[in-house]
């Protein structure tokens, strides 16, 4: 069931009012072929997709916006209550549909879509469900966008793009996670809180799972350029190992936090997506720590395995991973999260 853009238009519907309304000059020249429509498709108008979408279009990353849900009545309200704001915003034309054809020639993909989990279900269960939603998801997505970049929202994040790389048999490059971008934010604003500085002064990265068994590394945060644990040691400033843990507990706990005071989190996620998106589409080279195929980096062999790590993104996707020094035991905590991962995988039979 389409829902065109035109759907909302009430008694000018059918008449060819910009053909009377503008006139064309002399000896002028088609629009060029070489200038870029750029689309992006959302698949799940949930809290979490709704709020990437008012982002994306607040901060003009996209010509067209596609938006697919299973529930056709709350897609058209999510649609029209978007189109109702075009006076407010950059010129984008929002479509939906239940139909997958809507996402035609996209260039970006987010899938925000995810079972919920039942009172007393298990883990693994629960992904289960998820990779069956995935089944009906990738491949349309593929069919209708085969250019495109597959970026993952729903959780678990990790374990999801996996599968969605497996789905898709998209190159890995052009299948990301967003991973922990986002709690890598939360690290920056508690430290820069800490310290009462500006949270873009700070250079933190929480790598690993998107979860408990995510890491800090500590080894590699600086402000203002400067690493903050050498010049400490340097100043002989002495600083308690406990007060490290407790600020990366506070980074897994945020989320708890805003879920249990108002339901879920949608408003951050929004902006870290948007901040991935803009990478990406404009070819920005910036530096996000996102779920990406992390075989073959800091000793990780045992498996095919998606993990957040500092990655460079611009319009081929993934175009590398950064090399971060981490210290041994940072080591040994992101392969005990890659072990968590895998062993899910294996329970899984993916």
């Amino acid at each position: 069931m389409a829902m065109k853009k035109e759907a909302s238009a009430t008694s000018l519907a059918g008449l060819d009012i910009a053909g009377a309304f503008f006139a064309p000059i002399q000896q002028a020249a088609p629009p060029s072929p070489t200038k870029r429509h750029i689309k992006i498709s959302i698949i799940g108008t949930g809290n979490v997709g709704m709020a990437i979408a008012q982002t994306l279009l607040t901060q003009d990353l996209a010509d067209e916006l596609a938006l697919v849900d299973a529930l056709p009545d709350k897609l058209r309200g999510e649609m029209l209550d978007l189109q109702h704001a075009a006076a407010f915003l950059p010129r984008t034309k929002i479509v939906a549909s239940t139909d997958y054809s809507v996402t035609v020639a996209s260039d970006l993909c987010i899938v925000t879509a995810g079972a919920r989990q039942i009172s007393g279900e298990s883990r693994l269960n629960l992904l289960q469900r998820n990779v069956n939603l995935f089944k009906k998801i990738i491949p349309p997505l593929v069919k209708f966008s085969p250019d495109a970049i597959l970026m993952i929202v729903s959780n678990p994040v990790d374990i999801l793009t996996y599968i969605a790389w497996k789905l898709s048999g998209f190159p890995s490059n052009r299948v990301i996670g967003s991973g922990t971008n986002l709690d890598s934010s939360r690290f920056r604003f508690l430290i820069a809180d800490h310290l009462d500085v500006n949270a873009q002064d700070v250079q933190a990265y929480i790598i690993g799972e998107h979860g408990d068994s995510s890491v800090a590394l500590w080894s590699s945060i600086s402000v203002g350029g400067v690493p903050i644990l050498s010049f400490l040691e340097k100043r002989q400033i002495a600083y308690e190992k406990e007060t490290l843990t407790h600020i990366h507990k506070e980074v897994i706990n945020c989320a708890y936090e805003v879920i249990q005071l108002k339901g879920y989190t949608s408003w951050a996620v929004g902006y870290s997506v948007a901040s991935l998106a803009r990478s990406i589409l404009r070819d920005q080279r910036s530096i996000h720590p996102v779920s990406v195929l992390a075989k073959g980096f800091h000793d990780i062999d045992d498996g095919e395995v998606f993990l957040s790590l500092p990655a460079q993104l611009g319009r081929g996707g993934v175009l590398g991973v950064i090399n971060v020094p981490i210290t041994e035991e940072e080591t040994n905590h992101l392969k005990k999260s890659a072990r968590t991962i895998l062993e899910l995988q294996n329970q899984l039979g993916v």
